[in-house]
């Protein structure tokens, strides 16, 4: 397995209303399009809003559904990742997985 990415796909409704987007998987979006070729180094997979979330409970557990997530692939050591008492998976979220992204693949980090 390569590091594998989830993101929301945008556009969902819930009791607050609607349409809405995840705003850290904004960021990583934006992160994407700066660097497209990291669409071919992840393995990226689009999710709907509503939980429960298979792929990703498969992955690291219930406990750790919300997305944007990245979870590692453990060829690149990360000490700042989260690890999964479920599955023992290492994962990062929201806009941690960006310093990461950058230290693996060499993409450009944001600006303090």
């Amino acid at each position: 397995m390569t590091d594998r990415l989830f993101l929301l796909n945008p556009g969902w409704t819930d009791d607050q209303g609607g349409p809405w987007y995840c705003p850290a998987g904004a960021v990583v979006e934006g992160v994407l399009a700066f660097h497209p070729a990291l669409r071919d180094q992840l393995e990226i997979v689009y999710l709907d809003h509503p939980r429960p979330r298979p792929p990703v409970i498969a992955l690291v557990g219930e406990d750790h559904q919300s997305c944007p997530i990245l979870v590692l692939d453990e060829t690149f050591d990360w000490p700042e990742a989260a690890t999964s008492a479920a599955t023992g998976r290492r994962f990062l979220q929201d806009e941690a997985i960006i310093p990461y992204l950058a230290a693996r693949y060499g993409i450009a980090r944001p600006h303090p």
